[in-house]
């Protein structure tokens, strides 16, 4: 939090914005919990490599929101933050090298499926999860925007970023999953796969960097996401 935003914003409106950023991040959580468990498990029963892809990406993104969460409750109490600062570094490397986990996972697993031709099935789950994601991560992203805007909160603004690339990586999954049910194009779903990569490496890049600075887990385009 700037020493700005402070002096701008009665300590009562402060409270209000803190506690609506709680409950947009507590509704953000709640969602990935969802995606990720019904990603992951229509993925494996599909055998998509591309819905498990998106259901791991969510369980690192609940990391990252799990600490923002807590970080806003903190602030909200008007405790002291330090307490969360070794939380949030412990958290920078575990999204770093859950990410990197992740990049190695899509490439080697699409590298295999392209060579064996591997073909998945059709998923209704995954299309429907798809579609929910990339209506309403946008909505998600601009209300964080909003509520960010008025605590001066970089961290926020970081969390709304990484909505929108959520709502991106739906959009190519809903693409990918939906040209295999129609065209039944066995190579789609390892090379919308490999699309991902496109969000998944930009967004590895900023977490190693940010967990070598000792910096929040929270990436997707502010630098260290501090307050």
């Amino acid at each position: 939090m700037s020493a700005a935003s402070d002096v701008t914003l009665p300590s009562g409106e402060r409270t209000a914005f803190l506690q609506a950023g709680i409950q947009i991040e507590q509704l953000t959580i709640g969602w990935m919990v969802l995606e990720a468990a019904l990603s992951i498990g229509a993925g494996l029963i599909a055998h998509s490599l591309l819905l498990v892809a998106f259901g791991l990406d969510s369980v690192i993104e609940l990391v990252s929101g799990g600490i923002l969460l807590w970080r806003l409750r903190v602030q909200a109490r008007g405790a002291e933050l330090a307490r969360v600062e070794g939380a949030e570094r412990r958290a920078a490397w575990v999204v770093a090298l859950a990410l990197l986990g992740l990049i190695l996972y899509v490439v080697g697993s699409s590298g295999l499926n392209l060579f064996t031709q591997a073909k998945p099935e059709t998923s209704l789950v995954g299309l429907v999860v798809a579609a929910i994601a990339v209506i309403g991560m946008p909505l998600l992203a601009w209300r964080k925007r909003q509520i960010a805007a008025q605590l001066d909160s970089a961290a926020l603004r970081g969390d709304a970023a990484c909505s929108m690339t959520c709502a991106a990586m739906a959009a190519t999954l809903f693409v990918g999953l939906a040209v295999t049910a129609l065209f039944g194009w066995w190579w789609e779903d390892s090379v919308a796969a490999l699309a991902f990569l496109i969000w998944l490496v930009p967004e590895a890049r900023e977490a190693w960097t940010g967990a070598r600075a000792g910096k929040a887990a929270c990436n997707c385009g502010e630098d260290g996401c501090t307050d």
